[in-house]
């Protein structure tokens, strides 16, 4: 999956480098940014960045009151991942706002980060 598609390309290497992905999470610590995705009509999306400062650029307007928070490789894998599925929800890779984005299942997600995990 990643040979036919450079930006999932790109966030795999990145992730290989960091061990983490970032999201963005509101002040209390509590919630995360999920939006509508751009492809399935009442399907929710999850963006994650695989650096803060792809992230941070999205500190503006309706989400000027949230951070870039990382959240480890193994974390995401062990945790995310299943709720994020069990849940419907997508996984929108350094998604760019006001553009299509790589929107793909946390599964499809996890299948090609759990190789880079034991690197």
């Amino acid at each position: 999956m990643t040979d036919s598609n450079p930006v999932l390309a790109r966030f795999i290497e990145n992730v290989k480098e960091h061990q983490a992905v970032w999201g963005l999470q509101d002040e209390t610590g509590e919630g995360w940014v999920v939006c509508d995705s751009s492809e399935y009509e009442e399907t929710d999306v999850m963006p994650l960045w695989s650096s803060a400062e792809k992230a941070k650029v999205h500190c503006t307007e309706e989400w000027q009151d949230y951070q870039p928070a990382a959240i480890k490789l193994e974390e995401l894998l062990e945790y995310w991942i299943k709720d994020l599925h069990d849940d419907g929800v997508l996984v929108g890779v350094d998604w760019v706002a006001e553009q299509d984005c790589v929107e793909i299942d946390p599964i499809g997600l996890a299948k090609n980060l759990v190789d880079i995990e034991q690197e």
